[in-house]
Parts: C-alpha cells; sequence; structure tokens
C-alpha cells in the first residue's frame, strides 16, 4: 500500500480502503496538532477533540461572538480549507471504488454521520473491475440482500444489531456531544431506526408486514438496554420515552415493509439498493442539523392545583411559609426516584425572605417577591434541584438532561376564604423544559408537578386543620 502525496489531490480513479483509512487518520491527526498550536501560540486557547462538535460551549451563539473569538474560528477554518479538498477528493474516489453513487461523497459534510460514513467507506471491499487494467470502471453490486444472511433468522439479527449499534451511537452524539434532548432524538431517530431495520431486513427476500413491525422495534428496546447498560441512562427517562419511541419505530417498520413491497414488485432481487439505505443514514444528521439550526426557544408552562381546607386563611398561611417534614411518600412515581417535597423552611419576613423547600435531590431556594398576608405569597425560583434521582445497576448516575433542561422559574400560594370558615389553598408553578417534542413531554411534567402540588397542599392541610383544634 503506497500513497503519493500527489494523489491525495486527485478527483479521478480510485482508492482502496486501506489508503483511504491513513489518508483519513493522517490528515485529522496533523489538522489537531495545527489547531492546538495555533490556539494555543496565537489565541492562548486550549483544544481538545470534544471541542470540534461544541469550539465555543454548548450556549453559544454566532450573533454574540466576540472579535478574538471570529479571529479564532476564521483562522481554524482557513487552515482548514486544504484539509477539506484533499478529503472530499480521497471521499470521492473511495464511493466510486466501492461502487456507489458519487454524490454519496456529500456525507463527508454531514454532522454526525461524517464520522460514521468514514468508518464504512473504511470497511467496505472494492468492488469488481470490468477491466483489469481500467482503474475507474468496475461492476457494481447488485444489491445489499448479497450481503445479508440466507436465513431469516440471520437477516434479522444483523439488521437489529447493525441498527441498534447505529441508534446508540446517535444517542451518544446528540445527547452528550450536543446536549440535544429534541425532536432528532425522540422523533427522527426511533423513525429511522425502524425503517433502516425494516430496510436491511427485507434485503434478502420480501418480508411481511408483522415481521417488518417486530424487527423494527427490537433496536429501540436493545438501545434501551445498551443506555442502561453503560450508565448513559436510567430506567425512569427510558420508560418515559418508550411510549413514543415505540410507536414511532414501529410507524418506521410499516414505511420499510410499503418500500421493501413496493420494490420487490418492481425490481424482483435487486430490491433495496445500497442507496436506499444510506439516504435513510442522511436524513437524521439533516434533522439534526436543522434543529440545531432553529435552536428553539424552550416553552413555558403553568400548572395549578387546589384544595380545600377546613380552616380560616390566617391559619393556613402559617403552614404555608413553612411546613414541618411530610411522611415518605407512597406514591409509586416517588418510590421511582421522582423528586419529592420534605419540607420548607423560611429566613426573614416579607418580600425578599428566602424560602427554602427542600426535595429529595436537593433544595429550591425561592427568594419571596410577594408577601401578601394572609392572602398571596409568591416566589422566585433561583436554584432548582436535579427533577429526579435515576434507578441504575450502577447507583446515582448523572445524565445531562437532569440540569438545564426542565427549571422552575417561580411559584405562588394563593388562599381565598370561602364561607364557614374554610379557605381555598392553589399552588401554582411556572417552569419551562427544553425537552421535545414538546406537547409530549407536558404530559409527564404537568402531572409530576400536580402530583408534587398535592403532596403539598395534602400535608398543609393535615397541619392547619390539627393546629385549628381545640
Amino acid at each position: 500500500m503506497r500513497i503519493h502525496f500527489s494523489d491525495l489531490w486527485q478527483w479521478k480513479g480510485r482508492a482502496s480502503r486501506g489508503v483511504y483509512f491513513l489518508a483519513g487518520f493522517i490528515g485529522c491527526a496533523i489538522k489537531f496538532l495545527l489547531d492546538r498550536a495555533i490556539s494555543s501560540v496565537f489565541f492562548h486557547r486550549q483544544i481538545h477533540l470534544i471541542d470540534y462538535w461544541q469550539p465555543l460551549g454548548a450556549t453559544a451563539r454566532l450573533k454574540h461572538l466576540s472579535r478574538i473569538e471570529i479571529n479564532w474560528l476564521t483562522v481554524l477554518l482557513l487552515t482548514a480549507l486544504p484539509f477539506i479538498y484533499i478529503g472530499l477528493a480521497m471521499t470521492v474516489r473511495r464511493v466510486r471504488d466501492i461502487g456507489y453513487p458519487v454524490w454519496l461523497a456529500m456525507l463527508f459534510f454531514a454532522p454526525v454521520a461524517n464520522l460514521l460514513f468514514f468508518l464504512v467507506l473504511c470497511c467496505l471491499p472494492s468492488a469488481e473491475r470490468r477491466s483489469g487494467n481500467d482503474p475507474i470502471l468496475w461492476t457494481p453490486s447488485r444489491g445489499l440482500g448479497e450481503l445479508m444472511p440466507r436465513s431469516e433468522l440471520g437477516s434479522a439479527a444483523v439488521s437489529v444489531i447493525i441498527s441498534a449499534l447505529l441508534g446508540v451511537a446517535a444517542t451518544f452524539t446528540l445527547t452528550n456531544a450536543m446536549g440535544s434532548y429534541g425532536w432528532s432524538l425522540f422523533l427522527a431517530l426511533p423513525f429511522f431506526m425502524g425503517l433502516f431495520a425494516a430496510l436491511l431486513y427485507s434485503a434478502r427476500a420480501p418480508r411481511s408486514a408483522s415481521h417488518c413491525l417486530m424487527i423494527s422495534l427490537l433496536p429501540v428496546v436493545v438501545i434501551g438496554i445498551v443506555l442502561l447498560a453503560v450508565a448513559m441512562e436510567g430506567i425512569v427517562c427510558l420508560l418515559m420515552a418508550a411510549p413514543i419511541a415505540l410507536v414511532l419505530a414501529g410507524f418506521g417498520g410499516w414505511m420499510g415493509h410499503v418500500v421493501q413491497e413496493t420494490r420487490w414488485m418492481v425490481h424482483s432481487a435487486n430490491a433495496i439498493s445500497k442507496s436506499s439505505l444510506c439516504i435513510v443514514l442522511l436524513l437524521l444528521p439533516i434533522s439534526a442539523g436543522i434543529e440545531r439550526a432553529v435552536n428553539l426557544a424552550a416553552p413555558a408552562y403553568r400548572v395549578q392545583s387546589s384544595i380545600e381546607i377546613n380552616a380560616p386563611p390566617a391559619q393556613v398561611w402559617q403552614k404555608v411559609i413553612a411546613f414541618s417534614e411530610i411522611p415518605p411518600p407512597t406514591e409509586m412515581i416517588f418510590r421511582a426516584g421522582i423528586a419529592y417535597p420534605i419540607r420548607a423552611e423560611i429566613t426573614g419576613h416579607g418580600p425578599g425572605a428566602i424560602r427554602r423547600c427542600e426535595f429529595s435531590t436537593g433544595p429550591f431556594v425561592e427568594p419571596i417577591e410577594v408577601w401578601d398576608e394572609p392572602h398571596l405569597l409568591r416566589f422566585g425560583v433561583t436554584e432548582n434541584p436535579a427533577p429526579l434521582n435515576e434507578i441504575s445497576p450502577y447507583g446515582n448516575i448523572r445524565p445531562p438532561h437532569l440540569h438545564g433542561y426542565f427549571v422552575s422559574h417561580r411559584g405562588q400560594f394563593l388562599l381565598t376564604e370561602l364561607p364557614g370558615g374554610h379557605t381555598r389553598l392553589e399552588g401554582t408553578t411556572w417552569y419551562s423544559d427544553a425537552i421535545w417534542p414538546a406537547q409530549y413531554w407536558r404530559l409527564w411534567s404537568d402531572y409530576i408537578i400536580h402530583r408534587i402540588h398535592m403532596r403539598v397542599l395534602e400535608h398543609i392541610k393535615v397541619e392547619a386543620e390539627t393546629s385549628s383544634l381545640p
């Protein structure tokens, strides 16, 4: 295996997988060392491999860059141009070498997918040539059916394993590298995994709709098991995500069955082409890129709960501003790890006083904004604890979504005097949740906050009614 420097700039011809891997590995190493040297010497910044996903951090926005940051990124981009040229030229030659359409080389620019694409190109063998003396012409493979196991069980196993591995890699990239818990993760990924699995499963022979549906669901189950096994996620969040993920994966499997059925009717033995699966894989990074570019603001919601108490407002007020420790929860949702309130303490009196509501995962710090005794207590929230303790074989794990995604902004207690010395006590929470699709996750968050409200309101009711007894 020989590499000539002049070959790196050529668009014509082919590149073997060994040459392609070596050129890519050496090129990435040189580019990384060059970026480290430029960043350290001229801009006094340290750069690591993970920084290529987010050079300026997860919260940076292009319109808020400083002059120094703009200069730094401009220099890195200019020095990257020759590497981009070489990388794209080598990718075109490698794609041509394995018999795929040359336009697939555009995956070189697709975030996330380009890494998987590089690994695939490094593994696939060269296609057969039409002429022993012609370095360009060759006979492309007839279809994926020739690469899949002959048995239906073998095809199913390969489809599930490959789809699950791609799903795990995409999940890790979206959540840990990009910090994204949105449409791409919870909608696009399960749909495309189901579609991909069904198409791959039916590459050798036509499959029934029920079998395609079953095969489309299995990768989602496997992904959940793997995420739990490697301590990336806990049981609670996986169970919450399961309904929407399984439904969309099943829909993707049904779409895969429709596609394969049509192609088998028209093309017979060449049912599923390699280009079909490449197009499917391309859709996910496109979805992630669009979602990242749009950068949706986290929607804000309000949850209100109420209870009637057999005690006057003045009596209830004393239990609202601070209450004693609540007995351990009996509700399954709290015993499964969702954060629940334990007690509340207050320091000071009137606006500016600091109320601390202790939860099972830590305290909410709540500076008082409105003190209208005994009618209204309104407070902001300056500190939020984790919304839950994940259940995992590894104990207390900390996936990224536990911090900064679900945020409580303010809350209040409203006391309304009722006839007969009774009081209606209303608890309200304003919060935002940066996990999409918003309407699906709001079903969970609204229910959880309502259960938290009722745990507090019912405890205040017991304390107020007990203290009002003669």
